[in-house]
């Protein structure tokens, strides 16, 4: 639609005009400059002009930013019944009774796992324990680490 291009452009216009007149706050004045209380619109009128013309000019041909705002598997952190190993944080695991807070520790302690299986191989699982690993094989899944999320596995900083 025509009013999405209008309007970010718009807005890179206002963005670059703030910011060129935050520059030239702080920029020290030409030692030539007659101090008067005259208005110099001649000069002042045609540089302004032409700084807002190469301003808008980059404003138009500006690449967008392709960064990846939103992590792709964000329903696997706790937000649906499956939940990634790799990833989620140890509060996750309340959803699943018994496995907060003892085993879910040792899942997020042990990690990054390649699959769900390698879970077993947690050391000093007991038969409990696998037990109710094998009880909630099927709501697991081993995503690729992100670092964004395997950094608040076991503690994310929020408390009761």
């Amino acid at each position: 639609s025509p009013l999405l291009l209008v309007i970010p452009f718009k807005m890179k216009l206002a963005v670059l005009a703030v910011l060129a007149s935050s520059v030239a706050a702080f920029t020290v004045p030409n030692a030539s400059t007659r101090a008067s209380t005259e208005l110099a619109a001649e000069g002042g009128r045609r540089d302004f002009l032409g700084a807002a013309a190469a301003a808008a000019g980059m404003a138009a041909f500006a690449q967008p930013a392709l960064a990846d705002r939103d992590y792709a598997n964000v329903g696997l952190l706790g937000g649906d019944k499956v939940v990634d190993v790799n990833n989620a944080n140890v509060r996750v695991y309340l959803k699943m009774p018994g496995l907060y807070p003892n085993l879910a520790g040792k899942i997020v302690s042990n990690g990054p796992y390649n699959s769900v299986g390698d879970l077993y191989n947690i050391p000093g699982l007991t038969g409990k324990d696998k037990e109710l690993l094998k009880k909630y094989e099927s709501r697991f899944v081993a995503q690729k680490p992100s670092a964004d999320y395997v950094i608040d596995r076991i503690n994310n900083g929020l408390y009761r």
